[in-house]
């Protein structure tokens, strides 16, 4: 069987079952010895996201300066999947390095050890959207048809986050400093991304180049259900071109890479 991005002709049903058995493996593993267990999926971003609406609403008296009311729903509908891209990001630098014997004895394509993060960051995200219901109708939120490109925000998430992966996952593997250097990485795409701000809320220039940044346009299509004033065109299509150029980087550099980080687990 063939180990490369795509299974071997005839075998897309295993690759499939084995994704989605790696998945379940991941989240009994994550909440089996923990009492509050799914509670998890919820409390750490409504935590994060109470803190942001304290400090920003309370503290600061943002007064409208930002975003839009109610701005604890505008906050979640960006922070939320946030926390599924950073989780996933995160885990993608020990992807292969945490199971490193059964990545090398096994059958199937290795890619399935990034998707199999995707997935089970993504089943955590899905898990995390009824607190954004409850707050939306508790604060009286409006919603609008464009609800409906909010699978468009997922799909396209799903697809940059596989293509990260497939460049992160191998590259940290062959050069252990990139592990610590993903997280300082993270740690600024916190601030330079659309979540506590809108994209309008930057001056022109600066929104621009704000708009090229693949979450950009992902978080608009989450928010623009809620909050349609938030629609740029060109962030859309910005980050979804991204997005695809991601992936088309992720699985050439995956296959190049395959062999040397075989040999170096």
């Amino acid at each position: 069987m063939s180990s490369g991005v795509v299974g071997a002709p005839g075998t897309p049903r295993r690759y499939l079952h084995s994704l989605w058995l790696l998945s379940a493996r991941d989240l009994k593993v994550r909440y089996a010895t923990s009492w509050l267990g799914y509670l998890w999926s919820i409390l750490d971003p409504l935590v994060m996201s109470l803190i942001y609406w304290f400090v920003f609403t309370q503290v600061f008296h943002r007064g409208g300066r930002v975003g839009e009311e109610p701005y604890i729903v505008f906050l979640m509908t960006a922070l939320l999947p946030w926390v599924w891209f950073n989780a996933a990001v995160t885990d993608f630098t020990r992807a292969f390095n945490k199971d490193a014997k059964l990545v090398r004895s096994t059958s199937i394509p290795r890619s399935i050890w990034i998707n199999r993060i995707v997935l089970s960051k993504g089943v955590e995200f899905l898990c995390s959207l009824p607190v954004l219901v409850l707050f939306a109708v508790a604060a009286g939120a409006t919603v609008g048809w464009q609800l409906l490109l909010f699978p468009v925000g997922v799909l396209l998430q799903t697809v940059l986050l596989v293509g990260l992966g497939l460049l992160v996952a191998p590259l940290c593997v062959l050069f252990s400093d990139l592990e610590r250097t993903t997280r300082l990485i993270l740690r600024v795409l916190f601030y330079a991304s659309p979540i506590i701000y809108g994209i309008g809320d930057l001056p022109g220039a600066v929104s621009d180049l704000g708009a090229l940044n693949p979450l950009a346009g992902i978080f608009t299509l989450y928010r623009v259900g809620f909050f349609p004033g938030q629609w740029d065109t060109f962030a859309v299509v910005a980050g979804a071109l991204m997005s695809l150029l991601f992936l088309g980087v992720g699985i050439l550099t995956f296959r190049r890479l395959e062999r040397p980080l075989l040999k170096e687990l």
